[in-house]
């Protein structure tokens, strides 16, 4: 299945989409595509039912992120072996864990803000693991098991905020809009070969990005077998895998995000995003004007 969340910013609504593409309302079955509906038998009992018996949603109706209420957004880094080659990094031994804003979280759609004092803010597409059952000391044979499904996720970066200002990644990783999730979250079912998806992003039309998910170097059943380890992973949950080579921060000169650029990306079977990066005083200005952010 491919279930998505439709509507205004904060009242999203849980729909999923049917053979034809067209997005059909789920609000009289679930409440969200969140917590204990992210659970194997809530899935089960939505993908039970007949789509065309679900009201359709306006056509250009705003994606939200697709998946609700979550409380921890964690990421690893360093995880494609190209990658790592283009940063001139050591290949890891063991997973690199930095975790993202859940407050970060937005539409795959919406507007990505540079944050104030932005000048290094970079792309990355990236596979995106939500959580279905709770998770705690899981073994890597089982662990596909406590996954909801995948989605794509732009790991938005400032290189300054986190590589130049001292401590953890995380202070260039959590700004608002750093979070872009969906369109869709997809069923296992319906992605057989996690480990050979094909990536890609662009930056105004320009490639940026080509990989695969074939030279990650931890797969999703280890990553969420490893984090089980270290906390209680919960439904709802997300977990970002690591990105492909050709950020901005590797190209030579290195080439960051300004404001007007338009940022598209897509994962094999996962659908695409499209974002306009927008500055953080003229996001502002839209807002007080009551223009559409998204």
């Amino acid at each position: 299945m491919k279930l998505v969340r439709h509507g205004a910013r904060g009242d999203e609504r849980p729909g999923l989409i049917d053979a034809d593409g067209t997005i059909r309302d789920l609000s009289g079955i679930v409440r969200d595509i969140a917590g204990r509906h992210l659970s194997r038998s809530s899935l089960e009992r939505i993908r039970a039912i007949d789509p065309a018996s679900l009201p359709p949603v306006d056509a250009g109706t705003r994606l939200g992120p697709c998946v609700g209420g979550t409380r921890n957004f964690v990421a690893i880094g360093l995880n494609y072996a190209d990658h790592a080659a283009e940063t001139g990094a050591a290949i890891p031994s063991e997973p690199i864990l930095f975790n993202k804003a859940p407050s970060c979280i937005c539409g795959p759609n919406d507007d990505l803000i540079l944050p104030k004092g932005s000048a290094k803010t970079d792309w990355e597409v990236e596979l995106a693991v939500v959580i279905g059952a709770t998770a705690s000391y899981v073994h890597a044979n089982e662990a596909l098991d406590y996954v909801a499904g995948v989605c794509i996720c732009n790991d938005v970066s400032e290189r300054e905020f986190q590589m130049e200002r001292g401590g953890t990644w995380t202070k260039g990783k959590g700004c608002p809009t750093f979070g872009p999730l969906g369109p869709w979250l997809v069923t296992l079912d319906e992605v057989p070969a996690l480990d050979d998806l094909a990536m890609h992003l662009d930056v105004n039309g320009e490639r940026m990005q080509t990989g695969s998910t074939a030279t990650m170097i931890f797969g999703v059943a280890q990553i969420v077998a490893y984090l089980s380890h270290f906390m209680i992973l919960e439904p709802g949950d997300v977990v970002t895998t690591g990105t492909p080579p050709g950020v901005g921060l590797a190209r030579k000169p290195p080439r960051y995000l300004k404001s007007g650029d338009v940022v598209s990306l897509g994962i094999a079977g996962l659908g695409r995003q499209r974002q306009t990066v927008v500055a953080f005083d003229d996001w502002t200005a839209k807002v007080a004007a009551g223009e559409p952010t998204n």
